[in-house]
């Protein structure tokens, strides 16, 4: 698939450019594709946010070039990045598990973090349960919050946090009650993670439900989705774990074995309106496609 062939581009290109400042949007634009979803993509696959990846592979080569150089550690430390001799020791040391200087006093070992390679392979033995549909244009009513970082977006931190707390102060149940009016997404409970083209240094992501019209309660924001056609894949539970499993399982076998490929505009992830009442609930995943 061109897309998954493009991801190894865009690393081969990050490692080109280690010791540079990287911007996100404009290897996503090489992928035709934005700056939020080439992340969104790549933690999926990879099960790391980019940044952490970059970080990694930075510190590996710091190490190398500190055993193997006469370079000075400030140099080093500037080549990779970081821009004061403190903050290079700290992210050296909680990575390495011994000082910069340590490791040109004594001869510790170091830990390595090695080059990404991609490798997708369509696998067999396994069902998995969609279908595809076109929609017209609909709406959302949603509560959001900013995150400042991709994990927290792809829910590894601070997302679960925010449905207990919208759960806590009867959001939920609120937008269960909205949702039963609207047809589309069947009053189902939306998590909804966008990119804001306004905003480069953080990410919204909302909790909400099909909007029929009307005055928009305060406190929530409407979002305007547009006529598209979409992949929905059915999750067993809507137990995070499970919903992660599936996205990895969309990424690595739907997408490279269809005639589909993801518009990286809207993704959804749609719970039962039993999960506002703490019954068992169901949940599927919305993804804007268009034919390859």
């Amino acid at each position: 698939m061109d897309w998954v062939k493009s991801l190894q581009s865009a690393i081969d290109y990050m490692e080109d450019h280690i010791t540079e400042p990287l911007d996100y949007a404009r290897i996503g634009q090489n992928m035709n594709i934005s700056g939020f979803y080439f992340q969104k993509i790549f933690s999926i696959l990879c099960g790391m946010a980019p940044g952490e990846y970059i970080r990694n592979r930075r510190l590996t080569l710091a190490g190398n070039e500190l055993l193997s150089t006469d370079a000075k550690i400030i140099d080093i430390a500037l080549k990779y990045g970081n821009d004061t001799p403190e903050g290079y020791t700290r992210a050296f040391t909680r990575f390495h598990g011994v000082t910069p200087n340590a490791v040109r006093k004594h001869s510790v070992p170091l830990k390595s973090f090695s080059r990404l390679s991609i490798s997708i392979s369509v696998k067999g033995g396994s069902s998995m349960h969609y279908k595809i549909e076109n929609k017209e244009a609909f709406q959302i009513i949603a509560k959001t919050q900013r995150f400042v970082k991709i994990e927290d977006v792809l829910g590894r931190k601070d997302i679960p946090r925010f449905w207990s707390d919208c759960h806590l102060d009867g959001t939920v149940s609120h937008l269960a009650e909205i949702g039963k009016k609207n047809g589309v997404l069947n009053g189902g409970i939306i998590g909804m993670s966008t990119e804001d083209s306004t905003v480069v240094k953080d990410f919204p992501y909302s909790i909400g439900t099909e909007y029929a019209g009307g005055s928009v309660p305060e406190g929530y924001a409407l979002f305007d989705v547009p006529a598209a056609t979409w992949a929905v894949f059915t999750v067993d539970t809507g137990e995070p774990q499970h919903i992660q499993q599936m996205w990895h399982r969309v990424f690595t076998e739907f997408f490279p074995a269809s005639d589909y490929k993801p518009l990286g505009t809207y993704d959804l992830e749609v719970y039962s309106p039993d999960c506002a009442f703490g019954q068992p609930y169901t949940s599927e995943i919305w993804i804007a496609v268009s034919k390859k």
